[in-house]
């Protein structure tokens, strides 16, 4: 398609009425017979799409700009995807493989700090690859907390992250074991060399962002809801994820992730048990709907990490999902759920991929009154 077919069809309304067109249809994706039909899931799918719409927006029309970039907020407390980790700061900055960047910031005391650029997107063919990473075990730090990154296709001396001319995205993450103790990473990326200014917004520039937005909102609530009806296979078990699938969508490499659903009556609860846990930089487990957003942590206890955890006396811990609290440690607050996914991570663990069996998850479903009586 050449400019002039994207602006003729702005300019006439098309793309608007092509945008809500894909919105509309997005809607199918809440309404797929596989789901849950309760009035809450239902009523949180389509609030989903809202908030999907509104991520779009920003990585798509406000900061699609790779000449010009910013970071923005892709999860956050009120807009989610696919097992958004609670303890996360997630910044995201658009970018063009053809261009060279400078991040600039200070470390702060954040547990875990990664940087790392990818190319595609779920609103083409569903993957973000990753093209260069760096973390902050690698990054070269000045006395002050003061770092310097450049972001380009020939490597730099000093902290470097590759792209590619395919690379669209910068995805930081900062991990708190305890949000309020801990200082984030401040950060600032600009394009080097860049001496003029932004152009006015262009109709073929507007209506290709819109397009992209539509196709966001679309493909990410096919995607994640895809995920979340293969979890059906093994509810209320735990086992590992697809690695490569979680990175092929744009998972931080040094996670090894596992992913479920759970489901439970109100007099019912999930005891999930590790016998070893690993040693390992960070690591959670959270409780996510079945859309695959994490429940509000912000007012729920739906979150459990190596800093909040009661480990037990052999290095094993012990976390039970239930609609009430069990009277023990490690309760995660199902929030007035009865269904919906589950996550868990290990974060910098040596050799993920050969963890001692020790160190899986095991789950078992009980009576919530048994462990209330045993507490």
């Amino acid at each position: 398609m050449t400019d002039d077919t994207r602006a003729t069809q702005l300019l006439t309304g098309q793309t608007w009425a092509d945008f809500c067109d894909a919105l509309k249809r997005s809607g199918q994706q809440i309404l797929r017979a596989e789901a849950p039909d309760d009035p809450l899931t239902r009523a949180e799918g389509f609030r989903y799409l809202s908030r999907l719409m509104r991520i779009a927006l920003e990585m798509h029309v406000e900061f699609a700009d790779g000449a010009w970039p910013g970071f923005f907020s892709p999860s956050h407390e009120t807009a989610k995807i696919g097992a958004d980790n609670p303890d996360n700061l997630y910044q995201y900055a658009r970018l063009d493989g053809r261009h060279d960047y400078r991040v600039t910031g200070r470390r702060g005391t954040v547990a875990y700090l990664s940087f790392g650029t990818q190319k595609g997107g779920y609103e083409t063919d569903g993957k973000m690859l990753q093209t260069g990473f760096l973390d902050a075990k690698q990054l070269d730090v000045a006395p002050d907390g003061s770092f310097e990154i450049v972001l380009s296709q020939t490597p730099r001396d000093g902290n470097w992250v590759r792209i590619e001319p395919a690379t669209n995205a910068l995805l930081v993450r900062q991990t708190f074991m305890n949000r309020r103790a801990e200082q984030p990473a401040q950060l600032k990326i600009e394009r080097i060399d860049a001496q003029d200014r932004p152009a006015p917004l262009d109709p073929a520039t507007l209506q290709a962002g819109l397009t992209r937005a539509a196709g966001f909102v679309e493909q990410t609530a096919r995607l994640f809801a895809d995920w979340a009806a293969g979890y059906g296979a093994h509810v209320n078990a735990l086992p590992p994820a697809d690695q490569a699938l979680c990175q092929a969508v744009g998972g931080d490499p040094n996670i090894y992730y596992y992913h479920s659903r759970w489901s439970l009556a109100d007099d019912e609860a999930l005891v999930i048990e590790v016998d070893r846990v690993p040693d390992c930089d960070f690591w959670n487990v959270q409780l996510n709907n079945y859309w695959m957003e994490s429940l509000d942590y912000r007012h729920f206890d739906v979150c459990v990490n190596k800093h909040s955890a009661r480990l037990d006396e052999s290095g094993g811990v012990t976390v039970i999902v239930a609609a009430s609290d069990p009277g023990r440690g490690n309760w995660l607050d199902t929030a007035g759920h009865s269904t919906g996914t589950i996550c868990w991570r290990w974060v910098g663990a040596a050799q993920p991929s050969q963890l001692a069996q020790s160190s899986h998850p095991r789950t078992r479903v009980v009576k919530l009154a048994t462990l209330k009586e045993a507490a």
